[in-house]
């Protein structure tokens, strides 16, 4: 490994990971690579790993919405929106895990003209986001409609059947059908993340514009005042876990049916056995209604091809709706309290009202204040349909192309295509539709794909044990891009930290550790860290939960803990947001709270002050 150098991280040429991992860059598309074409301006950069959306190894399928997101997030900030000063964010592979940068702003004469395009464009939207809203919904659901229609051939026939032929030749057959299908599903993917930040972009600006103004009306105000006033919003991201406390509720109402789903038996011997008795089919009938769209949900963040939905991992939200029940019984709320939320905000907002003086600054408030309540709720709202619902309805899809490909002996088993990166599978499917096309006993070169995966499922798992590197190349002298502090959490301090070398941490040598003031309130409690997605099935009612990161589809236990901790992610992370909708005290990007705090430790979680105190260790 290279040396440091003072004041910076190892060059990103130079840097090399760890043995075991060779060969890693044969999974990623080569313009994923650092690369020597791009050497002088790649070493000049700041690279940190995305642990938000890429906190894990990266099967090679998977990379495709990492690809999508980076052209779209860029896209809109530099070309569509014209945020002036904002540029796009490049991404590289270094082994299996994900880099990032921010780039720096362009010239003074692009920024110019960007600013001529910026108010125009962007202060329309802010105008008039509740029907774009309603026309960015309805073409959203119909492409995933559209991606749910398109058939994977289930099997290569013997021979074309005879409708194919006769009266006349379809002209195109199976053979076709599977390249196409793939094709589609590829270019529906890019689209859908094209959608994805048609407004996503403007919804962080919106609260950044909206705490500029705060900040320079009320000196002094916390970052947990600020965002008090813009919670409180009815999000889709939030129906899965609100459907569940219906469900729960209505398991309770009906005899018997309670008893079922709390006992140990599995969810689908569970339906089973309520599809014996009245009660039990209508419950089974409200739970049908439920799962379309609703359990498209994933069961981590819909980034990964391993985490499974609730539509394919029943047990996962019956686990849920069992707690809810026994919760029930005890006389307890399971529910979001929003007016409690609204309450909170209303207050606030009077509270710094008053101490507005002039006309001209309640104006600047009062606007800044509506765009961001109207604009806000986007961030969560289009979040499930498109990183749950539409990545839901792909897994299916490419899982189907898998399972072609067992069937035919490329591959030993279905999930061994996200082995392949988006720019081979054509080849693996080109060969499969050849040898079909060829005639009988044509042989395939399954042995050498199923070597690749083994390999590559090798080096993932190797991969899982490294503890890579932070951040490579020149850090700024200031982190100041606003998305990079405020989504990742990635802050002046916390770089100079990792400069340090506070990557390795002693945990018995640190009692306090800071981070964002995302969500206000103090409490103390037990912790529950989780370090794994599967995790979450241990965490207890009145544990403080302390994690890398949350995901959405954790709603369910945001009723339960007392309040959460994270590692990753700043203001808008999604810790960040879901934590003030539900009330719950949270300090996020702490950096290392996973390494520090363990299970059992008691904790003082300061949401005020972005302070997480380790008030005595478990014994």
């Amino acid at each position: 490994m290279a040396e440091e150098k003072a004041g910076r991280f190892p060059d990103p040429h130079e840097f090399q990971v760890p043995p075991e991992l060779e060969g890693w860059e044969e999974m990623y598309p080569s313009h994923y690579l650092f690369s020597k074409e791009r050497g002088e301006w790649e070493s000049n950069q700041f690279w940190y790993q995305d642990k938000i959306h890429a906190p894990e190894p990266m099967p090679p399928l998977d990379l495709i919405f990492q690809e999508a997101w980076q052209i779209s997030l860029s896209q809109y900030t530099t070309r569509v929106f014209c945020i002036p000063p904002a540029q796009g964010i490049a991404q590289r592979m270094v082994g299996p895990y994900m880099y990032i940068c921010a780039i720096a702003p362009p010239p003074d004469e692009v920024i110019g003209e960007k600013a001529q395009l910026f108010e125009k464009r962007v202060f329309y939207v802010f105008e008039h986001y509740n029907e774009l809203w309603d026309k960015w919904l309805t073409k959203f659901k119909a492409l995933g409609e559209e991606m749910a229609a398109i058939e994977i051939p289930k099997e290569l026939p013997k021979f074309v059947p005879e409708d194919q032929v006769l009266p006349a030749p379809k002209g195109y057959y199976v053979s076709y059908d599977i390249l196409e299908a793939f094709n589609k599903l590829v270019d529906q993917m890019f689209k859908g993340w094209q959608y994805h930040f048609e407004m996503l972009n403007l919804t962080y600006l919106a609260y950044l514009m909206f705490g500029d103004v705060t900040r320079k009306l009320f000196p002094g105000i916390s970052e947990s005042s600020i965002g008090k006033m813009v919670a409180g919003a009815y999000v889709s991201m939030f129906r899965p876990e609100e459907e569940l406390c219906r469900l729960s509720r209505l398991a309770s109402s009906l005899p018997g049916i309670g008893d079922i789903i709390k006992s140990d038996a599995s969810a689908e011997q569970k339906i089973e056995e309520l599809k014996k008795t009245t009660e039990g089919m209508k419950w089974i009938e409200e739970l049908d209604k439920a799962k379309d769209p609703w359990f498209y949900v994933s069961c981590g963040s819909g980034w990964f091809n391993y985490e499974g939905s609730w539509i394919n991992k029943l047990d996962i939200p019956f686990s849920y709706i069992k707690s809810y029940i026994e919760r029930l019984e005890k006389g307890e709320t399971i529910e979001r309290s929003l007016d409690e939320v609204d309450k909170e905000r209303d207050k606030t907002v009077a509270k710094y009202r008053e101490l507005i003086k002039t006309h001209d600054d309640r104006k600047a408030f009062n606007d800044a204040y509506n765009t961001v309540r109207t604009i806000y709720r986007y961030a969560e709202d289009h979040l499930f349909w498109v990183e749950h619902w539409f990545h839901t309805i792909w897994f299916d899809k490419i899982r189907g192309l898998g399972r072609l490909l067992v069937d035919n002996r490329m591959l030993n088993e279905v999930d061994d295509i996200f082995m392949f990166n988006r720019y081979e599978i054509p080849e693996l499917l080109t060969e499969l539709s050849t040898s079909w096309a060829l005639g009988v006993d044509i042989p395939v070169r399954g042995d050498y794909y199923k070597a690749k995966v083994d390999k590559r499922k090798k080096i993932l798992k190797a991969a899982s044990e490294w503890n890579p590197i932070p951040a490579l190349g020149v850090p700024p002298e200031e982190v100041a891009e606003p998305f990079t502090i405020m989504l990742w959490g990635v802050t002046t301090d916390k770089v100079k930290e990792w400069l340090k070398g506070m990557g390795e941490v002693s945990a018995e040598d640190i009692s306090e550790i800071k981070g964002f003031a995302s969500s206000a309130g103090v409490v103390e409690g037990a912790a529950r860290v989780l370090k794994l997605l599967k995790e979450i099935v241990d965490l207890k009612e009145g544990e403080i939960m302390v994690c890398p990161t949350t995901n959405p589809s954790w709603a369910p236990v945001f009723t339960k803990i007392k309040a959460a901790v994270t590692d990753i992610g700043g203001l808008t992370s999604h810790a960040g947001i879901v934590c003030m909708e539900y009330g719950v005290p949270s300090v996020t990007g702490t950096g290392i709270a996973t390494s520090v705090i363990k299970t059992g430790d008691t904790v003082k979680v300061d949401g005020e002050t972005g302070v997480v105190t380790i008030v005595k260790r478990a014994g």
